[in-house]
């Protein structure tokens, strides 16, 4: 499972880079750059609750390795639209589209397969190495080559994604679970039922409560500007193809220092504290952004975003995967992905439009004004985030 997530991540990571390239060299309207994020915003935010019941209901191994044989068809027909010339701005953000629908399904049953795996007292570990894939390769390794496969030729990033893609399909056939969903025998569930009792849960339980609402309110401010990020990048940074995917970079080397420091972090601060610095760190983040001009100081800024990043990203699976009976993983974990991206699709629609209107660092000054009004109204309730089940 290892393996197959390090690898795949490699392959998102590529495309992480090589997805908004594409639209911003097939368009330079930077509304129509904004929806190449809420493409990949989007799907979560429909079928997520759906793919939680799923991975309930059903044998989540299989489920990966159908969504994902699913993202290897859209990606080998992306390839060939693009081998035949005849790609345009319009059928490329349906490829993308229809991949990210593929990965929500796979994403959401790939997170219940830990619990399945390994013992509650060991998740902060697995968690950990997962991360630590996810940050090297997804964020590190893939962004700049992603934007370096991309200068060589818009079908290159996506052809290799594809091979990844395959890759982790073969070795998450190797694994064996035990056995998991609904039996012949079982009575047949109801769907709307089976989301209630997943919202419902989440809502008793403070402190994924907490976070899932937290993470849901200040995505409004973070999908503003990152829904533009290839433009400030571009614009107001003054950077390339590459440029932008090492920007990306310099977050996954921040990520890199995270992992160092989490355990260090996480026995000297209680984690209400550390929600609290970190979305300090967040607002700032956003400010920082707006004014500066010099690469090598927004290279700074994304060193410490990518650090903050993974901790929070950590914290909140950990605490999560902890908390929830192993019969409502894939549904609690669907609530949290639906709020994850229904901040990032609101967001993405109100940066799209003030880059249009005011210039690509407009977002990052919505973002900051968002994000310390929000960070004022939840300052007392960040402090339920608990240590314990």
């Amino acid at each position: 499972m290892l393996a197959s997530s390090w690898l795949t991540n490699l392959g998102d990571g590529v495309a992480a880079a090589a997805g908004p390239l594409l639209i911003a060299a097939l368009t330079r309207d930077p509304l129509m750059i904004a929806l190449s994020a809420l493409v990949s915003w989007a799907p979560p935010l429909l079928f997520g609750l759906y793919a939680g019941v799923l991975s309930d209901r059903r044998d989540r191994r299989k489920i990966v390795l159908v969504a994902n044989a699913a993202r290897a068809v859209v990606l080998a027909a992306l390839v060939a639209l693009m081998m035949t010339g005849t790609l345009t701005v319009v059928t490329a953000l349906v490829a993308l589209t229809l991949r990210s629908i593929a990965e929500v399904f796979a994403d959401n049953a790939t997170q219940t397969l830990t619990p399945m795996m390994v013992g509650k007292d060991d998740l902060v570990i697995a968690n950990a190495r997962l991360g630590t894939g996810f940050i090297t390769l997804n964020q590190l390794a893939g962004p700049p080559i992603g934007a370096a496969l991309f200068g060589l030729g818009f079908v290159w990033p996506f052809a290799g994604q594809l091979l990844l893609v395959m890759a982790g399909i073969v070795l998450v056939s190797r694994i064996t679970l035990p056995p998991h969903g609904r039996q012949d025998g079982d009575a047949k569930p109801h769907a709307v039922k089976e989301l209630i009792a997943g919202f419902s849960w989440t809502f008793r339980h403070a402190a994924v409560r907490t976070l899932v609402l937290t993470i849901l309110i200040f995505n409004f401010t973070f999908g503003a500007a990152w829904s533009v990020l290839v433009l400030y990048t571009q614009e107001q940074l003054g950077l390339g193809a590459i440029g932008y995917g090492l920007m990306t970079t310099i977050g996954g080397i921040g990520g890199l220092v995270g992992t160092g420091l989490y355990g260090l972090i996480t026995r000297k601060v209680s984690l209400g504290a550390l929600m609290r610095i970190g979305l300090i760190i967040e607002t700032l983040t956003h400010l920082g952004l707006a004014l500066t001009h010099s690469p090598w100081v927004a290279g700074g800024i994304f060193l410490v975003f990518g650090a903050h990043a993974f901790i929070w990203g950590t914290t909140s699976v950990t605490v999560r995967q902890r908390a929830v009976p192993p019969e409502l993983q894939g549904r609690v974990g669907s609530v949290n992905t639906i709020c994850i991206y229904a901040g990032l699709v609101v967001g993405s629609l109100i940066g799209g439009i003030l880059a249009s209107r005011f210039g690509v660092a407009a977002p990052f000054w919505f973002a900051f004004g968002g994000s310390a009004v929000f960070l004022v109204v939840l300052w007392r309730q960040l402090m339920l985030i608990a240590h314990d089940d």
